[in-house]
């Protein structure tokens, strides 16, 4: 039996039973809120008014029309201060879900994820496990984290790392603080203690990365570094140095130190916090 056209006034975003046809419409995951009105013609000349069904009088304002501009005129006016942080979450999902009230998915996604920063940190695919969030949209909250981690880390680039010591914490925390493996990543500095490159070496499962105390070494060399700072992230969320973590670290420094490599410090990163090594006297 033939199948119907496809109808372009369907939803996009919601599945379609018919006895496993799909009347000619993609997948229902490839679609998101975005993309469903971007093939809607416009209903009005104003930026966030959505259409309105035939049932809907001419003069009636969508509830959440007026709760936009409220919101938006509240953060022009007081800054971010003013807003809780679901607010300022709605307030970018304004830009990225044109036309469908936001708040409900601001607040479903601090429900899941506990603060901004780990929505922000969450990976895509658990984002999209969010009613409301595609895949572009989770990309775009992915880009948004790029983009602050990128500006964390111009704060600390090419200046004395060791008394720029709490802008290289935020900077490791925002990285690396939401990943869902381990990661070990090795700071270069030069002679002047100045950060010259920034790379992961490894990535592990949720309670180990290995590490080769000769790579990290021989990394170094390459870059001309003098000194390194070891960083890795406890998926946990604690960043209580384990006997392996303290075995390793003394390994490399033993194997650095000959060659004139020095390793400032070790530093663990948790949800809630860090661990220095040096500050534990384990250095």
């Amino acid at each position: 039996m033939a199948k119907r056209p496809a109808s372009s006034s369907g939803h996009g975003d919601m599945p379609i039973d018919s006895g496993g046809a799909t009347d000619g419409l993609e997948d229902a995951s490839l679609f998101d809120e975005r993309l469903f009105f971007a093939h809607q013609p416009a209903k009005t000349a104003l930026r966030d008014r959505p259409a309105k069904s035939p049932s809907t009088p001419a003069n009636a304002e969508v509830h959440y029309h007026g709760h936009r501009e409220r919101l938006r005129n509240r953060y022009r006016d007081s800054g971010d201060a003013a807003l809780a942080d679901y607010e300022i979450l709605e307030l970018l999902l304004f830009r990225l879900i044109p036309r469908r009230d936001t708040k409900p998915i601001a607040k479903a996604l601090l429900a899941r994820f506990g603060t901004l920063g780990g929505v922000f940190g969450a990976p895509a695919n658990l984002l999209q496990e969010i009613s409301g969030v595609g895949e572009a949209v989770a990309l775009d909250l992915k880009l948004v984290a790029s983009v602050a981690q990128r500006m964390l880390k111009s704060e600390i680039t090419g200046k004395p790392v060791l008394s720029s010591w709490k802008a290289l914490i935020d900077y490791c925390h925002s990285a690396m603080a939401h990943e869902t493996r381990e990661q070990f990543r090795l700071l270069f500095l030069d002679k002047r203690n100045a950060l010259i490159a920034d790379e992961v070496q490894g990535l592990g499962t949720v309670d180990h990365t290995p590490v080769y105390p000769r790579e990290v070494v021989r990394r170094a060399l390459e870059l001309s570094a003098t000194a390194v700072i070891l960083v890795h992230n406890h998926p946990s969320g604690d960043p209580t140095p384990s006997r392996a973590d303290i075995e390793m670290t003394k390994t490399i420094i033993d194997t650095a130190r000959p060659l004139g490599i020095t390793v400032h410090d070790h530093i663990i990163i948790g949800k809630n916090g860090h661990v220095s090594f040096r500050a534990l006297r384990l250095v």
